[in-house]
């Protein structure tokens, strides 16, 4: 006994059966990436600390770079007793950070991921395993930055109203 399909039917099987590969796909895509993000090279990983007074938007599997190369991953979050953020490095083997090197909260674009860019410093010693940067920067809200942006546009505003009602009065 064969069954045939009306052609309504037979389109919607076939939608269903494109969206179940395109999600099977997708799931397969998402946690290999996920996977090469949490077991990089198998290699070894030492500790460092750096202390933030914000870090909004960086999470625990975050990434650690410096000149845009990927060089360990944040690990862990706790609170000082002045309420600044410790967060616990990940760095591979062999890479040595300058004791002067700054670690910055920044993103991928405007909406993008946070992770931690390192900028190394000058100096001949470097830090050592569970040592602490001494240098940091937060991270910086969208909303200030676009309050910032407001401020730095009104005051503009303001002067060029002030100048303009000096130049009427002087007429």
């Amino acid at each position: 006994m064969q069954e045939t399909y009306t052609k309504e039917e037979a389109k919607s099987l076939k939608v269903g059966l494109y969206v179940a590969l395109a999600l099977i796909v997708g799931v397969f895509f998402f946690t290999s990436q996920r996977r090469e993000i949490e077991h990089d090279d198998g290699g070894d990983y030492y500790s460092l600390n750096a202390r933030f007074g914000r870090t909004d938007g960086l999470m625990i599997g975050d990434k650690v770079r410096m000149a845009g190369v990927n060089v360990g991953r944040v690990v862990g979050a706790k609170l000082d007793d002045h309420f600044n953020a410790i967060m616990t490095l990940e760095l591979k083997e062999g890479i040595n950070i300058p004791d002067d090197s700054s670690a910055s909260i920044v993103s991928s674009g405007i909406m993008g991921a946070k992770y931690i860019e390192i900028e190394p410093g000058g100096s001949m010693d470097y830090l050592q395993p569970g040592g602490e940067f001494s240098y940091t920067q937060d991270a910086m809200v969208l909303e200030e930055l676009v309050d910032r942006i407001i401020g730095i546009g009104k005051a503009n505003r303001n002067k060029s109203k002030d100048k303009k009602a000096a130049e009427a009065s002087e007429i």
